[in-house]
This record gives C-alpha cells, sequence and structure tokens, in this order.
C-alpha cells in the first residue's frame, strides 16, 4: 500500500526523473545514507535500490567527518486518488459442468501527502569535502558490495519528505455470483466449490496513518571508485559509477541500450521470440492457468513486484521467500499458484526446458513491473485470449510499419469499448493509437525511459499464454 503511494507520487510528479520511491515505512533515508544500486538482468528494467544502515562517513577513512550543507524548500501539497472499476462476465463449459461468473472488483487508494519539502545537499560543497577522501576498503559494506556483480554505490543527495501526520487509504469492493456448478481442487489445498446461484462480496478499508518527516522519495549520486578507495562523484546523469576492476569490465546487460525506434522494439522482440514461442507451446492447460493466475496478481502493483522479485531469486538457483512484503492472502495465494505451476515440471526429465520457462515468466513479470499504476490497471481488463490477440496485432503494428487495416484477422476484438482501452494502453505507455478510415495508425511518442517496448513484451507473453 505505502510501496504503490510513494511509486504513483513519483509517477506523477517526477516521471523519468531521479526521484526513487521509498517501498517500505521501516526504510530511514537520510541525506548521505548509502544505498547500493543493482542493476537488473534486463536493460529495460529501473535498477533496484538497496538501502544500508550506513552513511558515507561510516565507511570513509580519518577521523573527520563530512557535514554537508543543507538546502531545505519547500516542494509540493500532494493528495492523489487512483482508483479502477472491473466488471465482466465469464462463461464456461467443461466436461461435467457449465458455468457463468459475473465479477465486479472496485478499488480505490488515496493518498494524502499534505505539504511536502525537499532537503538536498549542497553538490559542490560535497564535492569539495570529497577531494583526497578515502574509502576503508576493508569495511565489511564495502567488500560485499565489491564482489558482487552490477553493484554500485550511491549516496543520498536529496529527500521529499511529509512535513505533518498523513494518510494513505485504500478501499476495495468485490462481488461476484456464479451461476451453475464450479469446483476447485488444488493440491495440499481444501476443494472448493461454489454451488448454484452462490454469491460472494468483500469490502476492505485500510488505513495507514504517515508519520511526520517520513521520506517518501530521494535521488541518488554514484561513487566511481579507484582501487586505492579514492573515489569519485558522478555527476553527469550519463556517467556511471562502479568499483574499479582488474582486466576486462562486466559484460554488458542483455539489449541494446536506447530502444526507442519501431526498428528497436523489432530487434527487441525477435531477440525474445524464443521465449514466447515457449510459452505457446506449452499444455493449453498449463497456459490457461498461468493466464488466470497473472491476471490477478497484475490487480495489485505490490503482488507483482513481490512474484518479480521471487523470480530473480529462482532464476538465481536461490529459494523463493516472499519475506515481509504486505499483501493480501489471496494475492499470496495466486503467487503460490503460478510457483506451483512452475514446479510442476513440463516435463520432468527436461530440465533445461522447465529453467527456460521460468526465464519466460521471469521476462513477462520483469515487464510488468516497469508499468505505470494507469498502464497495468487498464491491462488487466484486456486479458481474455480475444483482446490479448487483437492488442498482439497492434504490437506488430508498432513494432512493424506502422499502419494496419481495420478489416485484419484478429482485430474483430477491437469493439469501441476495447479500443478506448487499447488507445489509454498505449497512451499509458507514450505510444500513441489512432483510427483513420480503415486503417489504425501507432506512433511512438519520444519520452525518456522504455516504456513502449515494455508493453510490447507485456502484451506479446501474455497473448503468448492465450495462444
Amino acid at each position: 500500500m505505502f510501496a504503490t503511494a510513494t511509486r504513483n507520487f513519483v509517477e506523477e510528479v517526477d516521471h523519468g526523473g531521479l526521484l526513487i520511491p521509498v517501498s517500505s515505512l521501516n526504510d530511514s533515508i537520510d541525506l548521505l545514507t548509502v544505498v547500493v544500486t543493482q542493476k537488473r538482468f534486463w536493460f529495460w528494467q529501473k535498477p533496484k535500490h538497496l538501502r544500508t544502515d550506513f552513511s558515507l562517513n561510516d565507511i570513509l577513512t580519518g577521523d573527520t567527518p563530512i557535514k554537508p550543507v543543507v538546502i531545505e524548500t519547500d516542494f509540493i501539497k500532494y493528495d492523489g486518488t487512483y482508483g479502477d472499476n472491473i466488471q465482466g462476465t465469464m462463461d464456461a463449459s467443461f466436461v461435467l459442468s457449465n458455468v457463468t461468473v459475473e465479477g465486479k472488483d472496485s478499488s480505490k487508494l488515496q493518498s494524502s501527502f499534505g505539504s511536502l519539502k525537499k532537503e538536498e545537499v549542497d553538490v559542490q560543497k560535497l564535492l569539495r569535502d570529497s577531494k583526497g577522501r578515502v574509502l576503508d576498503m576493508s569495511h565489511s559494506l564495502v567488500q560485499q558490495t565489491k564482489e558482487k556483480h552490477r553493484r554500485i554505490f550511491g549516496i543520498v543527495k536529496e529527500r521529499v519528505m511529509t512535513t505533518q501526520p498523513c494518510s494513505v487509504i485504500e478501499e476495495v469492493q468485490q462481488g461476484g455470483q456464479c451461476g451453475g456448478r464450479l469446483s476447485i481442487c488444488r493440491p495440499k489445498n481444501p476443494k472448493v466449490a461454489l454451488k448454484e446461484n452462490g454469491s460472494l462480496s468483500k469490502d476492505t478499508d485500510v488505513t495507514m496513518e504517515i508519520p511526520i518527516h517520513t521520506t517518501l522519495a530521494y535521488a541518488l549520486i554514484e561513487l566511481e571508485v579507484k582501487h586505492d578507495g579514492h573515489y569519485e562523484l558522478c555527476l553527469m546523469s550519463d556517467t556511471a559509477g562502479g568499483f574499479e576492476v582488474d582486466g576486462p569490465g562486466m559484460k554488458p546487460l542483455l539489449g541494446v541500450s536506447g530502444a526507442s525506434e519501431n526498428s528497436c522494439i523489432r530487434q527487441e522482440l525477435e531477440q525474445l521470440s524464443d521465449h514466447f514461442q515457449l510459452l505457446s507451446a506449452l499444455p493449453a492447460s498449463t497456459r490457461s492457468s498461468l493466464l488466470q493466475q497473472i491476471t490477478k496478481v497484475m490487480e495489485d502493483q505490490t503482488a507483482v513486484s513481490a512474484l518479480q522479485n521471487l523470480l530473480d531469486q529462482m532464476c538465481l538457483d536461490k529459494s523463493p521467500t516472499l519475506g515481509d512484503v504486505m499483501m493480501t492472502e489471496s494475492q499470496k495465494q495466486n503467487i503460490q499458484a503460478i510457483l506451483g505451476l512452475l514446479e510442476q515440471k513440463v516435463d520432468s526429465a527436461q530440465t533445461k526446458h522447465s529453467t527456460s520457462v521460468l526465464s519466460a515468466l521471469h521476462l513477462i513479470t520483469s515487464a510488468l513491473d516497469e508499468m505505470t499504476y494507469d498502464c497495468l490497471a487498464v491491462l488487466v481488463m484486456c486479458c481474455s485470449p480475444k483482446v490479448l490477440k487483437a492488442l498482439e496485432l497492434l504490437v506488430q503494428c508498432l513494432a512493424g510499419s506502422g499502419e494496419l487495416p481495420v478489416s485484419s484477422a484478429g482485430l474483430a476484438a477491437l469493439t469501441e469499448d476495447v479500443y478506448v482501452k487499447a488507445e489509454h494502453l498505449f497512451a499509458s505507455s507514450n505510444v500513441s493509437l489512432k483510427r483513420d478510415r480503415d486503417t489504425v495508425k501507432t506512433k511512438i511518442n519520444h519520452q525518456p525511459g522504455h516504456l513502449p517496448l515494455v508493453v510490447c513484451i507485456a502484451v506479446r507473453g501474455l497473448a503468448s499464454l492465450a495462444h
């Protein structure tokens, strides 16, 4: 809840900028706090930031601490409300039953942060004070960070804080009706049966009180660390920090930086085509279950991030643990269901094949995790097989000539209502979608970031499960 609120806040006030949302109320972020930045697997992913319990002075040699000059200014007054309404009806026929399910979900997240202030370090003075200073290369934090690949030291140079007690309020209403008879069986779980004319409704209201002087977002300045511990501040946005290494440097991350043009998106999708084909080749029941569970997880941005982090751990051959993530019990069950499907080896004799399925799902969730709140909310409403097929054609259009006849096979699902959703989905990803008589046109709007590529990967991945 808090993580979603701060993420929405940063998207609104500093989209594509330097501010990093604080993900937990437990994180204490002060000026000059050392934050370890971890570059991710896919080049278009935002880096992960790991707060430490140390400040820059804690890892410096010498007895003279750096005392920064702090500039304090009023920032903005912020009150934001985010919400969505989802309605749908599904008719399904099974061997032993027929079922009609009607559902209606609505959620609202209200963030009343009030008047905010910003604290900034005087970088010019920090630059002078850092001249000649040396990091203690024997410090445990320095040693452990240096040993990890793609990890960089950064220090907090500015932060946005609350100036008064404030709150985050989440309201969720869920309701559904079921006609016919539907039975759901899962291993190690009791059998659940919704019988004729059954109904279910659930309302949840949660209020989180945020204390004064809580940091909501912060910005970093990275350090370029030499062998002997001398360091330089990376003052330019195109200058990356890191540790000086012996021999060849780190291998570049997968992908081509700056993939924002149609041709670059096409090249990236072609490089990832094996992942999509692998998902399409899964048994129909497995694909259907994965799409259903992933769609449920997509209803909560925090759950998407949690699933992506778990798949991160599995890709590194670690045992996945949810940790202290704040989620509903139903979302935890959805994530466990996805992990359970992964553990049921598609072919127990082909470990490499199962590992590839993990990589393919990791690709999809990584893209979903990069999406904005609006983009993700709209995509959830487009997760029926027919609509995903139509969206996939629009993605091919975007990666190709940018034009597609309305009469194209597969675009029949693009009704007026669906078209409005598709238009909003692409607009939230810096892509314009327009109908010009008998032609649909797509055009990339030049903005910072990789949102056009991210939405293409997400749509292609989900459509692969819907084939």
